[in-house]
């Protein structure tokens, strides 16, 4: 956990318990089921994005779906997943 320097004493505390792993739930296993299928879902779920673009660009992304076999909206969504997770980047 990246600590931030605007905490105050308590929070400080605080953050030093949950990296010390000084918490335990009272959850029943139920509960905790329910709750991770909570997230579960919460980070699976897809929103619907739109965006503007060249009508050049976009017949490129389309050729370069078909060329992998997928469709293009896969195609761009793949693209900002592996620029979110710092596996492409811009070379300025």
């Amino acid at each position: 956990m990246k600590k931030a320097a605007y905490l105050d004493k308590d929070e400080k505390k605080l953050s030093k318990s949950l990296e010390n792993e000084g918490w335990v739930s009272d959850l029943t296993n139920k509960e905790k089921k329910q709750y991770q299928e909570y997230a579960r879902y919460s980070l699976n779920k897809r929103k619907r994005i739109n965006i503007r673009m060249t009508e050049r660009d976009l017949k490129k992304i389309r050729s370069k779906a078909i060329e992998e076999g997928i469709p293009y909206q896969s195609l761009i969504s793949m693209l900002i997943h592996k620029y979110n997770e710092g596996k492409i980047s811009f070379n300025r």
